[in-house]
């Protein structure tokens, strides 16, 4: 092999990435980790992680760092520079396109992750980790006995705000339309909580709270500037902090053919395997369509991948025209998987 060809090309290096690598370095399959930016992906926008077994509690970087220099112990190459596109050739070669060139191999774990829809308001970015989150279950208990606002009206604002009440000394939840997007049995479920209001037609115009430039990261989040679409009438919410779910935009236009996913662009996968509907291109973490995106279902769906896209590396090089076939029926019969 060249110093751009692997076995095993790993786009993303998040929790998901990270965890990928480690599997893959540690079935002795050559794997590269291409990365944009730092490695840790949302690792290093969480203060505290209180919820990945083995920690009462870490900080995000420092595990972020912990799961990196894991990876690379066990062989993992590391390349920063952004993915651009996953092009594949006809006998089946995955080229990734990068800003540093062009890396080759016959399997591609995507794990590229994405990004929380913003509002874009004032004291948004500035307030983030301050009070704005965007994970109720990663940040809710970081706020007991706190009044919080939620923002959004479709299944996962709903959901995240009932979550909250459990927390929250009281939960408003803010959508700019006169009703909801959410399923209606979840809308009836959170009209019958005590500690849940529901403010409709309002909408966020900006985050306020307590000075930031004063060098001890004191700042934090007090309240939030409304504004009522119907009278155009202006107030103020006095909140400990908001939780903002208005869309999540998951990485998965990075492949130069369909690949099948659900209706929100969430790469749909095998969950034997994690394989995509293009062979030899697994996903995990975020870009997946699943249930809910946390640490653990990352590394999980990743060491799934690893392994699966392992046996598919072995199996290719020893001529099978259908690696995909071959183990698919082997995990299924619990053979080789585990």
């Amino acid at each position: 092999m060249d110093d751009r060809t692997f076995d095993i090309a790993v786009i993303g290096a998040g929790p998901a990435g990270l965890a990928a690598a480690l599997y893959a370095g540690r079935s002795l399959v050559r794997t590269v980790v291409i990365e944009g930016k730092a490695p840790g992906g949302q690792l290093l926008n969480t203060e505290l992680i209180e919820d990945y077994p083995g920690f009462m509690s870490i900080l995000g970087h420092e595990l972020a760092t912990q799961m990196t220099e894991q990876a690379a112990r066990f062989g993992a190459e590391m390349v920063y520079a952004p993915a651009h596109r996953v092009r594949v050739e006809e006998d089946g070669t995955k080229v990734v396109e990068t800003d540093a060139g062009e890396y080759r191999a016959p399997a591609v774990i995507i794990t590229a992750g994405g990004n929380p829809r913003k509002l874009g308001i004032p004291g948004e970015e500035e307030y983030a980790g301050r009070g704005v989150s965007y994970c109720a279950v990663c940040d809710g208990a970081f706020f007991k006995g706190e009044h919080l606002a939620v923002i959004g009206g479709g299944d996962a604002a709903v959901e995240e705000a009932i979550f909250l009440t459990r927390y929250a000394s009281k939960v408003t939840l803010i959508h700019r339309r006169d009703a909801f997007r959410a399923s209606p049995i979840l809308v009836e479920e959170a009209k019958k909580d005590p500690k849940l209001e529901m403010l409709l037609c309002t909408v966020v115009e900006g985050i306020e709270g307590t000075p930031l430039d004063t060098g001890d990261h004191s700042g934090k989040v007090t309240h939030l500037r409304l504004r009522n679409v119907d009278t155009d009438e202006r107030s103020t919410l006095d909140v400990g902090g908001v939780f903002v779910f208005v869309g999540f935009l998951p990485n998965t236009g990075l492949v130069d053919r369909h690949v099948a996913h659900d209706e929100g662009g969430y790469y749909l996968t095998d969950p034997y395997s994690m394989m995509t509907s293009v062979p030899g291109i697994f996903a995990a973490g975020d870009v997946r369509s699943q249930l809910t995106r946390q640490i653990t279902t990352a590394v999980g769906d990743a060491t799934t991948a690893a392994l699966a896209a392992t046996k598919w590396v072995e199996e290719r090089a020893k001529g099978n025209p259908d690696p995909f076939g071959t183990f698919m029926s082997a995990s299924r019969e619990g053979g080789w998987v585990g």
